[in-house]
């Protein structure tokens, strides 16, 4: 997969797709890297040219020093886009990924299409929540840390029926570089758009998962009321849902995208 050197990061993606159709991209969750998208990716190609990346501090990314905001991470993107001469493009922003569609949506809306919010908040936790979550990392690990996202990502239910899916996951936080996961929390931690989101006007869907912990449907169904025109859709799921209703999640993203 190839690396792009922009000007604050390098920044590791992956580009696929017919060149004539609308750009699309993803952007990933807090402790991830792009290969969760995995499953949307077979149907995506056939009507976009698709993006998929890893944030700073994750995956293949640079790790840049902590701590780092969600505008920075969303001039990334208009950084990476440039770099691929990508002009105007569809993006759906997945937990901190929905933040940065957020802030691309109120600083760069003549470079958005179409916006998609999934499992994400104006507002996510507190600040206590993050620090500790943050002395955490620095005193215990990434390993600690994949024991507790896991088990919040997924449903008992599928926590059972997808044991291999389940431990890849956790391995990939595991791995994380804990400078880069930090550089994240403390994104999503000092992020707040309560009182702005209502000056977002390009086109919206806000997809919530009943079984959420991190993101309630309250907090999507507070972007959907707060946002000029937006769809809403809740999937069975919890914070994964891009993984654990995947089908469901794909199309609803399709209808709303081609509509």
């Amino acid at each position: 997969m190839p690396f792009a050197d922009l000007p604050n990061a390098r920044i590791h993606y992956a580009l696929s797709g017919d060149d004539s159709l609308p750009a699309f991209i993803l952007s990933n969750s807090l402790g991830t890297n792009f290969s969760i998208w995995d499953g949307q990716v077979p149907e995506f190609e056939k009507h976009f040219r698709l993006l998929r990346y890893d944030m700073r501090g994750h995956g293949q990314s640079a790790v840049t020093p902590p701590p780092y905001s969600v505008p920075e991470l969303a001039s990334d993107i208009l950084s990476l886009s440039d770099f691929l001469a990508i002009d105007r493009f569809h993006f759906c922003g997945l937990s901190i990924g929905g933040m940065i569609g957020m802030s691309l949506a109120l600083q760069s809306p003549a470079r958005l299409r179409k916006l998609v919010l999934c499992s994400t908040a104006a507002k996510i936790a507190t600040a206590e929540y993050w620090n500790t979550r943050i002395e955490t990392v620095r005193t215990r690990g990434m390993k600690e840390i994949a024991h507790i996202t896991t088990g919040r990502w997924f449903t008992p239910d599928f926590l059972k029926s997808s044991p291999d899916v389940i431990a890849a996951v956790a391995r990939g936080v595991e791995s994380l570089n804990p400078d880069g996961y930090i550089g994240g929390c403390c994104a999503v931690r000092d992020f707040d758009a309560r009182t702005t989101v209502a000056n977002i006007h390009v086109p919206v869907m806000v997809i919530s998962a009943t079984h959420d912990p991190a993101a309630p449907p309250s907090d999507g169904q507070y972007l959907a009321e707060h946002i000029p025109g937006a769809r809403y859709a809740e999937m069975n799921a919890s914070h994964i849902s891009i993984m654990e209703d995947s089908e469901r999640f794909t199309n609803e993203v399709l209808n709303f995208l081609t509509d």
